[in-house]
């Protein structure tokens, strides 16, 4: 965002960051493209998210660049998701510019992140060229970088200046013959689906006749009607877009990411873009609740389906498999299914979803299942109760290291143990913990988990809940609805500390009597309630429970409503 503002083609308060979930979660999910002017140079950067869950969103633009800005935090210094990125641009040969970033921390160390970075590298198996990595230092918010720790912090210039220096000139002949690799997808009302493709070779023009070519050799036309090139985020109509450029060319309605666009049959395609196996899977299902269709705009399988048939075109992550009533969706993290849950009941759609599951493998007759790096830092304090839990997921700690009061974990979990973990990990450390991990590797079968110590209170009735009955339930466990929320049988109000089943009516009221008795007067207050939001509906659900996402409400439910 500062490289656009000072390169004249960002305003204040605009950010790549677009996407209403991006903004209140503060992260990065889909990869976006901008372009900046600078010395006569136009410099065309790609946005990338962090999280291990929106892998899929790097590893198919890494295939349009020339060179990568590795971001590391001052304090933090390499995370999983570094090591995720960086492995995956290494492979491709190419040469990072390291760029550690908030180094006004108060816990800030630029030197020793600088010496984790290159341990990295060399743990990656990065060649000597790519070891002789360039670093900047920088303050992202307040718009300086600096070439070493002790200059002068004025603007982005030596980051800019670093960029010119160390990064090929794109490659590509504007007299060879036009190619080009998609890598993203847009949309306008009026054009349909266009795609964002990296221009390798010749010109794209207007009104020219051009060839999609997959991977597999199969072949089909099609006619350039429109083609447009960057300018920071905004899209300029443009007659032609030549090699090394970005460009949005219009007018192949079923244009997909990695096809590529060539003149002439007998080009070679560029290679499918390899994206990483999905880890968890779990089912849409159209819903079926009492509550069914009273808030939903978009209600049935068909609907549902169009939407999911619609995602898989631009989240090339996800795989869905239509073959049944319920649409069995993979996804690559919670975060992932749940951010394309979220999107969904904001568009109008109403569903329910099962518990996720991990996918499983078989090699040579054993069993396999997806493993995650884990990487936690904690306060000492806490360190105790998170080893304690870890060790009850079958998790493996291969390091440990303490700083400033806090404490590092390294750890390798499997996934299936992960899952549920974050919102309990949140409460274990007061909020204080910060909890990063990245698929690693398919291993050996692990054993059963205990996920879960607690049961599930379910009502009994249909009705409004009433604040007398919650007050009464609320020693027996923890409660997720507020007063005056409508359930209806079999809805899950709660869960129980002890770990047994309970079936409970939240709608009754106080007998009213003209008897005097000592309890009468007593003030009724209720703890807050421990309200389910769409993420933490998928970690707590249990095997017998549907997740229930409306526009207004998110719901647990048993999949059997009555006994």
């Amino acid at each position: 965002d500062a490289l656009m503002q000072q390169c004249g083609v960002g305003v204040e308060g605009q950010t790549m960051d677009s996407n209403p979930m991006e903004k209140e979660r503060g992260i990065t999910i889909t990869a976006k493209n901008t372009s900046v002017p600078y010395k006569g140079v136009k410099i065309n950067i790609l946005d990338t998210p962090g999280h291990a869950d929106f892998g899929s969103e790097v590893e198919r633009v890494l295939r349009a660049i020339d060179c990568v800005l590795l971001v590391v935090d001052a304090q933090e210094g390499p995370m999983p998701q570094t090591r995720f990125v960086l492995e995956k641009s290494l492979e491709l040969g190419l040469k990072p510019i390291v760029v550690i970033n908030k180094i006004d921390k108060p816990a800030a160390d630029a030197k020793k992140v600088h010496d984790e970075v290159f341990e990295l590298f060399m743990e990656l198996g990065a060649n000597d060229d790519q070891l002789d990595f360039t670093t900047v230092y920088a303050i992202g918010r307040q718009g300086v970088a600096m070439k070493n720790l002790e200059d002068e912090k004025k603007d982005l210039t030596p980051l800019l200046d670093t960029i010119l220096e160390k990064v090929p000139k794109a490659t590509g002949d504007i007299n060879n013959p036009f190619k080009a690799q998609v890598f993203n997808l847009a949309y306008d009302n009026f054009l349909g689906r266009m795609a964002v493709a990296r221009i390798y070779d010749g010109i794209a023009k207007v009104g020219e006749e051009i060839i999609v070519k997959k991977a597999t050799g199969e072949t089909r036309k099609g006619k350039i009607t429109k083609v447009y090139t960057f300018n920071g985020i905004a899209r300029v109509d443009a007659q032609t877009a030549e090699a090394g450029d970005i460009a949005m060319i219009a007018g192949f309605a079923d244009i997909f990411i990695g096809e590529t666009f060539i003149k002439n049959a007998e080009q070679e395609p560029m290679d499918a873009i390899h994206i990483d196996e999905p880890t968890i899977a779990l089912n849409f299902l159209v819903n079926d609740s009492p509550f069914a269709g009273k808030e939903g705009k978009f209600v049935t399988g068909r609907q549902i389906r169009d939407r999911l048939e619609k995602e898989l075109e631009i989240n090339v992550g996800l795989r869905v498999d239509f073959d049944t009533e319920k649409y069995l969706v993979y996804g690559r993290g919670e975060l992932h299914i749940g951010v394309l849950l979220e999107t969904m009941r904001r568009e109008g759609y109403e569903l329910q979803v099962s518990q996720p599951q991990v996918i499983f493998h078989e090699k040579d007759g054993v069993k396999e299942e997806p493993y995650e790096e884990l990487v936690i830092d904690v306060p000492v304090e806490s360190a105790g109760v998170v080893m304690e839990k870890l060790g009850r997921r079958k998790a493996m700690i291969t390091d440990m290291s303490e700083k400033h009061g806090v404490n590092r974990i390294k750890a390798e979990i499997p996934t299936r143990g992960l899952l549920g973990y974050r919102g309990e990990f949140v409460i274990d450390t007061k909020g204080l913990g910060i909890l990063s991990a990245r698929y690693l590797k398919f291993g050996p079968y692990a054993g059963e988990i205990t996920r879960r110590l607690v049961g599930s209170m379910t009502s009994m009735a249909t009705g409004k809940s009433l604040a007398f009955s919650l007050w009464n339930l609320q020693d027996r466990g923890i409660i997720y609805i507020l007063p005056t929320t409508e359930v209806y049988e079999g809805m899950v109000i709660g869960n129980t500390s002890k770990g047994e089943e309970m079936m409970v009516n939240p709608t009754k009221g106080k007998q009213l009597s003209n008897m005097r008795s000592s309890g009468a007067d007593e003030a009724i207050v209720l703890v807050p309630a421990w309200e389910i939001s769409i993420e933490r509906g998928l970690e707590i659900m249990n095997a017998d429970e549907y997740l229930e996402v409306t526009p207004k409400s998110v719901r647990l439910r048993k999949q059997l409503l009555t006994e």
